[in-house]
């Protein structure tokens, strides 16, 4: 930041490296919590103060999930801005790793009140990105999403502080600890609190109706900014489903189960939105960030039913959907520029306004040939169209939930825990599930005939570092349904150590100082 305009390729580099090395840390991470089996818990005092008086940060298997997300999306972004977008202001690299910092901080923090340090950091750092390369568009979308932001943030502080006044303390396991000993009398206080904070973190997720400023934001900012907001509406749900989890479970008592009604239905009603708002939108850039709204509704519906086979689906579905909104936000700019270039088609004209030569040619019976009477069988489809192509196709695949990638698997498996809880709810979102992945199906090949068959055009310019982050992001997609099995286990035993709430207040309350300096606390 102080260097101002200068040096941009080291900020560059620097940006890139960064990012590149938090993908790999948060990757051994990862590993390593997954490694410790049951007790897949790490718990480290960066003041080494004792628990819950000092700052937490804890990984276990979401917040290492969510971390290798942010990870991947960072990197993606951050070598995709390479081509033009870090010269379209001065801070765009300060901004993206502040951008970040406060996502990896929102996941692996254990305490309330840094998490809303965190959500600020990273909603801060959110309004300049959507505003970087100016423009109308991104000023009007962009007060519109600092207005919604800054009226959400003020919920979350004042849900917090009735917390804390209820249950006097701030650290989510000792809060989870603390709300079966609230009396009867504060029990109203303490249930307004959890909706106030739960108003705050859906707005965040987008469940309708508070998701009105989504669409224009997503659609007006640049391609990077857009591919880095693809998990900002998973930092709401992953909030949602981490404090749902922990402080109302079924041994809850009294606050057993509370607010799974409203998590249900808003996100049975957030995911019909999304259907009806991708088959509505005319712009690409507009139909993925309603596909963001319908992955997001998905997973909101999911949490409130309470159910470890579902949420263990919905966490696969959860890393599918991540990749590939993130791809489809890169391919919106190179899509529409490859439309820029379209030209029609060449005509003859013979000085008295004669019709164009391949109309009245003769032309064999039986050939295929194209505007300029050249024979269309064996020539080669251009490199830059046929990415384009094949790209779009994947993206479309996972987006709608079609065979054989990553967003099937991830339905099928949501579908199959459904099929057990024979429930209306339940039933409700298996026929939703299904209804909206055809509505994507569509919109998306809507979009891939028009963008692809509706003219012949000459073949765009495309960067390899442009190109190389989408192919990066679809090869994860890829490689999830090449390692199904072994991502649905670390999935399974995702949901399962969530739904016992047990194991985290255990390992965050357990955790001691350790003599003489900071370091990982251990129990």
């Amino acid at each position: 930041m102080l260097l101002g305009d200068r040096y941009r390729g080291f900020k560059a580099g620097a940006n890139v490296l960064s990012a590149a090395l938090g993908l790999a840390i948060a990757v051994a991470l990862l590993q390593g919590v997954h490694a410790r089996g049951p007790a897949a818990f790490g718990v480290y005092l960066p003041g080494n103060w004792p628990v819950p008086f000092g700052i937490v940060l804890v990984a276990d298997r979401l917040s290492a999930l969510m971390a290798v997300l942010t990870g991947a999306v960072g990197l993606a972004a951050a070598l995709y801005a390479l081509a033009r977008w870090q010269q379209a202001g001065v801070y765009f690299h300060v901004l993206f790793q502040l951008q970040l910092m406060g996502l990896y901080g929102a996941f692996l923090t254990a305490d309330l009140f840094n998490l809303f340090v965190f959500f600020e950091v990273l909603l801060a750092a959110s309004y300049g990105l959507l505003l970087h390369g100016g423009g109308a568009p991104r000023v009007r979308a962009g007060l519109h999403y600092i207005a919604i932001n800054l009226v959400a943030s003020l919920l979350f502080l004042v849900g917090v502080a009735v917390l804390y006044g209820v249950t006097g303390t701030l650290n989510m396991a000792d809060i989870a600890l603390k709300l079966p000993l609230v009396p009867v009398s504060d029990r109203g206080l303490l249930h307004a609190g959890a909706a106030i904070l739960a108003i705050a973190f859906l707005a965040k997720a987008a469940l309708w109706p508070l998701n009105s400023w989504l669409p224009p934001a997503y659609a007006a900012a640049s391609a990077p900014s857009a591919a880095v907001f693809a998990i900002l509406t998973k930092v709401g749900v992953y909030a949602v489903l981490r404090l749902w989890t922990l402080c109302f479970p079924a041994d809850a008592g009294a606050s057993a189960g509370f607010g799974s009604g409203v998590l249900i239905w808003g996100g049975i009603a957030t995911l019909g939105f999304g259907a009806v708002g991708m088959l509505a939108s005319q712009q690409l850039a507009r139909l993925a960030a309603f596909s963001v709204i319908a992955s997001s509704g998905t997973l909101v519906a999911t949490i409130g039913f309470d159910a470890p086979a579902l949420s263990s689906g919905a966490l696969f579905y959860l890393g599918s959907s991540t990749l590939a909104g993130c791809a489809l936000f890169l391919l919106v700019e190179l899509l529409e520029r490859a439309r820029q270039v379209e030209v029609g088609p060449a005509e003859i004209d013979d000085g008295n306004g004669a019709l164009p030569s391949f109309l009245d040619a003769d032309i064999p019976a039986g050939v295929n040939l194209d505007d300029d009477e050249e024979v269309l069988a064996g020539r080669a489809i251009p490199a830059a169209l046929a990415f384009l192509g094949v790209t779009f196709t994947v993206c479309t695949l996972v987006t709608a939930g079609l065979p054989p990638l990553s967003g099937f698997v991830a339905k099928l498996a949501m579908l199959t825990a459904l099929l057990d809880l024979r429930t209306t709810a339940a039933w409700v979102l298996f026929a939703l599930l299904i209804v909206s992945g055809l509505c994507a199906a569509v919109s998306l090949m809507r979009v891939g005939m028009r963008h692809f068959w509706a003219a012949d055009r000459p073949s765009p310019r495309l960067r390899v570092i442009e190109t190389l982050p989408i192919a990066g992001l679809l090869a994860g997609a890829v490689a999830m349904v090449l390692h199904a099995g072994t991502v649905l286990d670390y999935t399974r035993a995702c949901a399962e150590a969530l739904h016992d709430p047990g194991l985290y207040i255990d390992a965050v309350m357990s955790a001691r100082p350790l003599p003489g300096g900071h370091g990982e606390a251990r129990p």
